[in-house]
């Protein structure tokens, strides 16, 4: 039996666009969405903006529209996660059941941090933030790592325009410190929070390479302070870094050969 409902021409063109984004896997234009859809500018226009409002589309500083952080979230809900969610989780699990820490995947979108996956189902006490939450890029060890995938002009632009916030006693509130941080973890590949952010939990983060200068990936691990005794820190830190390596490896093979390629150019 047919429904009697009238038809939404805006749905149908905003997934017109959202089709075309996905299977040429590639930021587009304004005026080459119209020109492949023949799609009226103004309608495109409005279409466009909102789902950038909306994190469904992210337009770069390069003038070009693309899939956004909510098409991570989304996926992730609806089919068991995008291609980077699926590649990811595994090794979430992994570090969830040999450490009984919580532990979370999340990227950089403006200046805040989106959890996009994360596993907590063996942990001894359960340090739960939901996915699709968004924290503060300067609230904790996870806006370290991506904040230390960024060059350092973008680094001293955010700091100019912002101010860290203090959480506990030990947060880092002084910029040239905060940022003598944050190239200190450029650097060296992993990052830390003692009780910066929460009294009483430890944090370790890892910034992963996606091979997409737009996208500013890490996962971390939380735990109670007792549980990052010195032996066990040193244990884990070794652990996660070579997951991280692993994952890096599996996001090379989705970026094929240019990749790495860009990598090297850009390095």
């Amino acid at each position: 039996m047919s429904l009697n409902y009238k038809r939404v021409p805006a749905i149908d063109k905003c997934f017109s666009i959202l089709t075309l984004m996905a299977e040429a896997k590639r930021p587009f234009a304004f005026n080459e969405i119209v020109k492949n859809l023949g799609l009226n500018k103004s309608t495109v226009f409005n279409i466009l903006h909102t789902l950038d409002d909306l994190d469904v589309l992210e337009k770069g500083p390069d003038g070009l529209f693309r899939l956004g952080t909510r098409m991570f979230i989304l996926g992730n809900a609806a089919a068991g996660g995008a291609e980077l969610i699926q590649t990811v989780h595994p090794y979430l699990e992994t570090i969830n059941q040999e450490f009984k820490l919580s532990t979370f995947f999340g990227i950089l979108s403006g200046q805040e941090v989106i959890i996009v996956d994360k596993s907590e189902r063996a942990q001894r006490i359960k340090i739960s933030s939901e996915i699709g939450m968004r924290i503060p890029v300067f609230a904790g060890v996870a806006g370290k790592a991506l904040l230390s995938q960024l060059p350092e002009t973008k680094i001293d632009q955010i700091l100019s325009e912002n101010s860290p916030k203090r959480y506990t006693p030990r947060t880092i509130i002084d910029k040239e410190i905060y940022k003598k941080e944050i190239l200190r973890i450029k650097k060296t590949g992993i990052a830390y929070d003692r009780e910066e952010y929460i009294e009483g939990l430890i944090a370790v983060a890892v910034p992963l390479q996606t091979y997409r200068e737009d996208l500013q990936a890490t996962i971390w691990a939380v735990g109670l302070k007792q549980e990052f005794r010195e032996d066990v820190m040193m244990r884990f830190t070794k652990f996660i870094s070579n997951t991280v390596k692993k994952i890096n490896y599996r996001f090379s093979m989705i970026a094929g050969p240019l990749g790495p390629m860009n990598e090297a150019l850009n390095a």
